[in-house]
C-alpha cells in the first residue's frame, strides 16, 4: 500500500512539475517571439510561436499571435487557420473576426490577382511571384471560393461588430461590409 502511495506521488509531483516547465517555456517563447514582432522578424516570431504551440495547443494568446505575425509576413493561408484555431479557443475576442474577415479578403485578392492558385483537391498553393500574372477570367471553382471567402469575411466583420464593445471603428467596418455587399451582389449577376 505504501509502494503504491508513493508510486501515485512521484507521478503527481512529475505531472505538475512537467506542466510547470512547460508553461514557463511556453511565456518565455511567447515573450521571444513579442520582441521579434517588434523588431519586425515575423519568421523568427512564427518559429517561436510554433514551438510554443508545440508545447501547449490550448493557449489563445499563442495562436491568435501566430496568425498576426503571419498576417505581417503576408501569408493569409496560415494566418487565415492560425485565426480559426484562435475563435475556437476563445470565441468571444471580438479582434480574431476582424482579423479573420481580412485575411480572407486577401488571399480572395491573390486568388485574383493570380499570386495564389487553388488545385485540383481545392487546396491552396502560392505561385512564385515572377510567374504570377493575373488571370482574365479564373476558373469557375476559383470564382466560386472567392465568393465564399468574401461572404465569410461579410459575416466576421458582422461577429466582430458584434462582439466588440462599443468599437470605434463601427461606422468603417459597417460600410466595408456593405461595399463587400455590393461586391458579392454584382459577381452574383456575372
Amino acid at each position: 500500500m505504501k509502494k503504491a502511495l508513493l508510486l501515485v506521488s512521484i507521478l503527481t509531483i512529475s505531472v505538475i512539475t512537467t506542466a510547470c516547465i512547460n508553461s514557463f517555456a511556453v511565456q518565455e517563447l511567447n515573450s521571444k517571439a513579442m520582441t521579434f514582432m517588434e523588431q519586425e522578424n515575423y519568421p523568427e516570431a512564427i518559429e517561436r510561436l510554433k514551438s510554443s504551440i508545440d508545447l501547449d495547443d490550448s493557449i489563445f494568446e499563442s495562436h491568435y499571435n501566430l496568425a498576426v505575425a503571419y498576417t505581417k509576413s503576408e501569408d493569409y493561408v496560415n494566418a487565415l487557420y492560425s485565426y480559426q484555431k484562435a475563435i475556437s479557443l476563445k470565441p468571444d475576442f471580438a479582434d480574431s473576426y476582424y482579423s479573420l474577415a481580412v485575411a480572407e479578403e486577401n488571399i480572395a485578392s491573390d486568388l485574383t490577382a493570380g499570386l495564389l492558385i487553388l488545385d485540383d483537391n481545392g487546396n491552396l498553393q502560392k505561385v512564385n511571384s515572377d510567374e504570377a500574372e493575373r488571370p482574365d477570367k479564373l476558373p469557375e471553382s476559383t470564382s466560386a471560393y472567392v465568393y465564399e471567402l468574401l461572404k465569410d469575411a461579410v459575416k466576421n466583420y458582422n461577429e466582430y461588430i458584434a462582439k466588440a464593445v462599443q468599437p470605434s471603428d463601427s461606422d468603417d467596418v459597417q460600410n466595408h461590409i456593405s461595399d463587400l455587399e455590393l461586391k458579392l451582389n454584382t459577381s452574383l449577376k456575372e
